[in-house]
């Protein structure tokens, strides 16, 4: 392939960021822009040798470069945006980037579904390395065993987690319909991106149309847990592979248990059943193994590298990302829809069965900042036996009618017997955690964002503290 310059405009964001990192692999000269880079898309960006402008103007495509790929923050009118339209600048979105630069040539397994994908993605590029075949992966998220979220791989097996978010102002579509399943993981069906999806049958016609988009013969393996992820196979037409950890399907999760030493079950497949440790927790990543687990041993890979990774695979930072483990537990966890939060906290809850449990929750993403889950996030944090909300996300954007209510989850939640309160400023959220948390609490702090900087605050408080006293369970 002919090095070509190649200016990415919003590099700053997790997926731009991998690709500027696949590009450099491929010989091509990176260059891009944003508002503002911050760690660690800052640091792999300069040790990458590629330079950011900050800011978005039209010098940043001086000198004129062979492409020009754009970010799905940007709008029409962004002034890079404008003057490569003007000028004729080839542009791509970042998955049309992936699809016609670095797929062509591979086998594209991608993972897709509204929760796990980035662990089951992460997992199925650890197992295939384990087995030696030596894949490439494109993950939105950062692997706590693999070197990035990236890597060209020298393998024909290329892992990409597949999301159903849109792709660019011009390419409204979800991006996994660019990413050529040759092989798929489909981990759940549920509402969410309320932003671009008007309902939930919109969000199932675009699964319906990813499953489509495989070819004769590819391995589909679907949670038989979620019946929507079900739906839209079937609705497809297609043979699939169903996997559970709490209901008969194909691939069943047996002898389930999880303890201070891990999650320990049998998976059972057609013809054959193995045991799988793991250092995870949560029935959730029980899930997460099993459908990957499934689509390897459809793949070939060996019994004996399925369980060599799963002993040594520990997840992805910030999905029950264990930062503080002392007498006090902090954890870093990205669930922000009810389904993902519930899973998080009864997973906490089974592994420290005797702790009180708090629940920080940041009302941020496009979804939860609005009234569709008013009553199910309230629902999922009473699983806790404190929960404490931060302000809504930038909440002026919202319609007073349409927009989450803190105030009325928490009246939800202490109805149901546990404590609950909405505090609106993000320093005083952490000073209250602060002053009420007592030894032998776990604390979860659940944002798909930087809430405010809550999590900081904490390491930091609770490193500089005394020690507190026992807390007792109510």
């Amino acid at each position: 392939m002919t090095p070509r310059s190649v200016h990415l405009t919003a590099i700053g964001g997790v997926g731009m960021t991998s690709l500027a990192g696949l590009l450099v692999a491929l010989g091509h000269r990176v260059r891009g822009s944003d508002v503002d880079v911050y760690p660690p898309a800052s640091d792999r960006l300069a040790a990458l040798g590629v330079p950011v402008c900050k800011g978005y103007a039209v010098r940043n495509l001086a000198p004129r470069p062979d492409l020009v790929v754009i970010g799905n923050a940007i709008r029409a009118d962004n002034p890079e945006a404008a003057d490569a339209r003007r000028r004729g600048i080839p542009t791509l979105s970042m998955p049309e980037a992936l699809e016609s630069l670095i797929l062509p040539t591979r086998t594209p397994l991608v993972v897709a579904g509204t929760h796990g994908k980035t662990t089951s993605s992460s997992f199925l590029a650890w197992v295939l390395q384990t087995a030696g075949r030596e894949p490439g992966w494109f993950i939105g998220g950062e692997p706590v065993d693999l070197a990035a979220g990236y890597r060209l791989g020298g393998g024909h097996e290329f892992v990409l987690e597949g999301d159903e978010y849109d792709s660019a102002y011009f390419d409204k579509g979800p991006k996994f319909l660019h990413y050529r399943a040759a092989g798929l993981v489909l981990t759940s069906v549920e509402f969410d991106h309320a932003d671009i999806y008007r309902d939930l049958e919109h969000v199932k016609s675009s699964f319906v149309r990813l499953i489509a988009r495989l070819p004769p013969g590819a391995p589909l393996v679907v949670s038989a847990e979620f019946p929507h992820a079900l739906g839209v196979a079937r609705c497809a037409g297609r043979p699939l592979v169903g996997f559970s950890a709490s209901t008969p399907a194909d691939w069943s999760a047996v002898d389930l248990t999880d303890g201070p030493g891990g999650l320990r079950f049998v998976a059972r497949g057609p013809g054959e059943e193995f045991p799988l440790v793991s250092p995870l927790l949560g029935r959730m990543n029980v899930r997460n193994l099993l459908g990957v687990t499934a689509l390897s041993r459809a793949l070939d890979v060996p019994v004996e590298a399925i369980q060599r990774a799963t002993e040594t695979f520990h997840g992805v930072r910030r999905r029950q990302q264990v930062v503080v483990d002392g007498e006090i537990i902090l954890i870093d966890d990205f669930a922000h829809h009810p389904t993902a939060i519930e899973g998080t906290l009864r997973a906490v809850r089974a592994r420290h069965p005797d702790r009180r449990v708090w629940a920080l929750f940041d009302p941020r993403s496009n979804t939860t900042r609005r009234r569709v889950f008013q009553e199910r996030i309230a629902d999922a944090l009473a699983e806790a036996d404190i929960a404490v909300f931060g302000p809504v996300h930038r909440a002026e954007q919202i319609d007073p009618g349409d927009r989450f209510s803190p105030q009325e989850a928490c009246d939800r939640i202490v109805a149901r017997g546990r404590v609950a309160e909405a505090v609106d400023d993000h320093a005083a959220l952490a000073e209250r955690v602060l002053a009420g948390v007592r030894s032998g609490d776990v604390v979860v702090v659940l944002s798909n964002g930087a809430f405010g900087g809550v999590l900081g605050r904490l390491r930091a408080g609770l490193a500089s503290r005394p020690p507190v006293a026992r807390a007792d369970r109510r």
